[in-house]
């Protein structure tokens, strides 16, 4: 009873900090070279949400998302390549597209939904209850990560998970027991995720 409460109050303590430490929104800023915050090296990848912001052209601001491809669309520029490019560096090359169009245009860029690029990602792939791609954050453990995916389904073969990971240009194979970690509040099992790691859930075999 002591261990499962004291696993239980970790999990809490977990989701609370994780709350706390989410990254406000990258903001690159218009007609200057400086970026506004401290976030503004953040590299774009698939996925992300971005609102392109037109000064003084609200027919021109749109929300939306970076494509598998890495291309993004909006009013006046098709096809523009987002991926690997920090905001800043966006919204320049956003104006030099709209100057065809726009009088100085000024540009804000701001990522709402991040992913980062798929260096940057933990993958989550098979019983998951929402297996996905999450952006990796500094001192992210497996119990973070399967906290955003909802935990297991009923049919996971939890003690039989297993983490990809690239070192040194080698493939491992780090095999972990994702059932005892979050029903039995083993935090042995806790390990420290890295950027690009893949959790593999397998099904269990009836």
């Amino acid at each position: 009873m002591t261990k499962t409460f004291s696993f239980f109050g970790y999990a809490l303590v977990l989701i609370a900090l994780q709350g706390c430490a989410g990254s406000g929104p990258v903001v690159a800023t218009a007609g200057q070279n400086e970026p506004v915050d401290r976030s503004a090296d953040y590299i774009i990848g698939p996925g992300d949400v971005l609102q392109v912001y037109v000064w003084d052209n609200p027919e021109l601001t749109v929300t939306i998302p970076v494509r598998p491809d890495g291309m993004i669309t909006i009013p006046l520029v098709e096809d523009m390549r987002a991926v690997s490019k920090t905001p800043t560096q966006l919204a320049r090359d956003v104006e030099v597209k709209l100057s065809e169009y726009v009088r100085t245009p000024q540009v804000n860029i701001i990522v709402t939904n991040f992913r980062g690029t798929y260096q940057k990602q933990i993958r989550v792939v098979g019983q998951a209850v929402s297996p996905q791609s999450l952006s990796f954050q500094s001192g992210m453990t497996l119990l973070d990560v399967m906290i955003e995916v909802g935990g297991l389904t009923e049919f996971a073969a939890g003690n039989r998970a297993k983490v990809i990971r690239w070192e040194n240009n080698e493939q491992q194979e780090i095999r972990v027991r994702l059932k005892d970690l979050i029903s039995d509040g083993d935090i042995r099992e806790n390990i420290d995720m890295k950027p690009g790691d893949v959790l593999i859930i397998p099904e269990s075999i009836f």
